[in-house]
């Protein structure tokens, strides 16, 4: 488990939900953990933000690495790991039937969370940044967190959105989808947990960029349900370079 992330000093849950998400799952509250009775284990947050397994019905701590005399009892927070979607969420194999090359068709920023989004012809990404001109290449982005990954840059299929019609008659476009990259040709999907170049930008897919109830409170009621499973990659930017419109997109291993 040397690729779990281990913040110096930063609180580690933002993290490990990250690290979690690009495996398809991700951590899910126990309302009552002195009192939650599952066959299996979950995590228990103890005293000093420590944490341990518990297991077992009723519960106890089956494994403590980091403390020795601890007790079931100091027990103040608890974690399930959980599939983010059994049926149908999870990092897609590399087996060649996925498309891993396609375009840009369009760029889009937005100068502060929550702010329209602009299209531009071209944008200069930087590694562990993002796009400038972007909310989250300032760290001021609704997500931003330093302890996080997957925020550099978001992308999204121009065919999942051409796929949609909202109740209101309205077919979204790269500035309701709120991502910076609107691609074409390529399955994202395909390329979370894998490297990727966009023209001259060394990338690496992250997670699923799945929707939430603040962008549907941006846009529009629908889009959330619209996009499930199909709102796109997170990514990060790994080398400095120039975007542009018509830039090819492809996976480094494919």
């Amino acid at each position: 488990m040397e690729d779990v992330p281990c913040p110096a000093d930063d609180p580690p849950w933002p993290a490990w939900r990250n690290w979690l998400a690009t495996r398809g799952l991700g951590l899910v509250p126990i309302s009552d953990p002195a009192h939650f009775n599952w066959p299996g284990p979950w995590l228990a947050v103890l005293r000093d933000d420590n944490a341990a397994v518990a297991f077992g019905a009723p519960p106890g701590l089956v494994w403590a690495p980091l403390l020795d005399d601890e007790s079931f009892e100091s027990v103040s927070a608890g974690y399930v790991v959980a599939p983010a979607d059994p049926a149908l969420w999870a990092p897609t194999e590399a087996d060649g039937s996925q498309s891993t090359e396609g375009l840009v068709e369009a760029i889009a920023v937005a100068r502060a969370a929550e702010a329209p989004m602009t299209l531009v012809d071209e944008a200069l990404a930087r590694a562990g940044r993002g796009l400038e001109g972007d909310r989250y290449f300032d760290g001021a982005g609704t997500f931003s967190n330093p302890a996080s990954s997957g925020h550099d840059l978001t992308l999204i299929e121009a065919e999942q959105l051409e796929a949609i019609m909202l109740r209101s008659g309205h077919t979204p476009d790269a500035m309701d989808a709120r991502r910076n990259l609107v691609t074409r040709g390529i399955d994202l999907n395909a390329l979370v947990g894998r490297h990727f170049t966009v023209g001259e930008v060394e990338c690496v897919g992250r997670r699923l960029c799945e929707p939430c109830a603040h962008l549907e409170r941006l846009t529009e009621v629908g889009l959330l349900r619209a996009l499930v499973h199909r709102g796109g990659l997170r990514a990060d930017v790994l080398s400095d370079g120039r975007i542009a419109v018509g830039d090819r997109i492809e996976a480094a291993d494919r």
